[in-house]
């Protein structure tokens, strides 16, 4: 989807810099220290206008959560919800990651989100879906033991992808749905823009959270 273009967006970012990191890469195994305690690290990889995230992060006050977002006029957005949120347990990447691993050292987080990521419809596109199976094991080697992988998308087919993807990995399943809003998962299930717009013309939502 082709994302509008925001005026002075750049000098806008800056108005949000106490939110944003720069240079993530230097702070594998040190993320601890941006947040100054010892909480558990949640990360959402594609945060959109950052509904699910500052829901989340409000919900769950003794808990950090990074987002990361490479589209600037979308992420200003979930910035601006953050800040009217005075979300303090929240800091965003405002880039696109090809290798987690070169962000968070083993065992450094606590469980990834996944919400509506980009199909790639185009056979010759699958390494870049964020569900393909060698993204699936380089996130698990960054959750600590214990810890999970959580997906949510409409895409039908992408599902389908998904989750040979987790059978070829040798990951478990946890639990799973084709249709979230309708399952006994449905009273913690926190929504995206995107969740919301679907759901309300009666499209199933799939759902699936796997062990890292």
């Amino acid at each position: 989807m082709r994302q509008r273009k925001i005026k002075n967006i750049e000098e806008r970012l800056n108005d949000f810099s106490a939110l944003t990191i720069n240079n993530p890469q230097h702070l594998k195994g040190k993320w601890k220290t941006v947040f100054n305690n010892d909480h558990p690290i949640y990360l959402e990889i594609g945060c959109g206008k950052g509904q699910f995230i500052t829901t989340y992060a409000a919900k769950y006050p003794q808990w950090n959560f990074i987002a990361i977002e490479g589209h600037q006029s979308v992420v200003l957005r979930a910035l601006e919800k953050a800040t009217e949120m005075e979300s303090s347990n929240i800091k965003f990447l405002l880039e696109y990651i090809k290798d987690i691993r070169d962000y968070f050292d083993r065992g450094e987080l606590a469980g990834i989100f996944l919400n509506f990521s980009d199909p790639w419809p185009k056979d010759r596109h699958a390494k870049r879906r964020l569900t393909y199976g060698k993204r699936l094991l380089q996130y698990c080697d960054v959750i600590r033991e214990g810890g999970a992988i959580q997906f949510k998308t409409d895409n039908e087919s992408l599902f389908d992808f998904t989750l040979d993807q987790i059978e070829t990995a040798g990951l478990k399943i946890l639990e799973i749905s084709r249709d979230l809003h309708a399952s006994e998962f449905a009273d913690a299930n926190i929504t995206t823009e995107y969740e919301d717009k679907f759901a309300s013309t009666g499209k199933n939502i799939n759902y699936v959270k796997i062990r890292a």
